[in-house]
């Protein structure tokens, strides 16, 4: 552990994420953390840069579920070199955006010519 621990409420200022979600991650083996001896969660301080990963990665799309597989990198700079995990993980996903654009593209397309027809 380095230095001294860090709370939930304080942890929740230190990276904008609700302490519900902290929970949530907590629920889905995202994120660890002790009881003090009052009962209050406590965190490593390395879990601020934990929770800034994932909160990036699932506001880019990646699930809970996805995250559970790169949860050994989640700790660190989430440099595709370094984890190899994040970059099969990034292009599945890409792959899978991709197919839902086209999808939705061809929908766009099909209203956009009822519309023309019609006027």
């Amino acid at each position: 552990m380095y230095g001294e621990p860090v709370r939930i409420g304080e942890l929740s200022a230190l990276t904008g994420v609700s302490r519900r979600s902290l929970r949530y991650y907590e629920q889905h083996g995202l994120l660890e953390s002790r009881r003090s001896e009052n009962g209050w969660r406590e965190y490593d301080q390395d879990a601020v840069v934990r929770v800034r990963n994932i909160r990036e990665l699932l506001g880019s799309g990646l699930s809970v579920a996805d995250l559970q597989r790169v949860a050994p990198c989640l700790d660190q700079d989430l440099d595709p070199e370094q984890c190899y995990r994040v970059l099969e993980i990034y292009n599945h996903r890409l792959a899978e955006l991709d197919r839902k654009i086209s999808v939705l593209a061809g929908h766009r397309d099909r209203l956009e010519k009822r519309i023309s027809g019609v006027g």
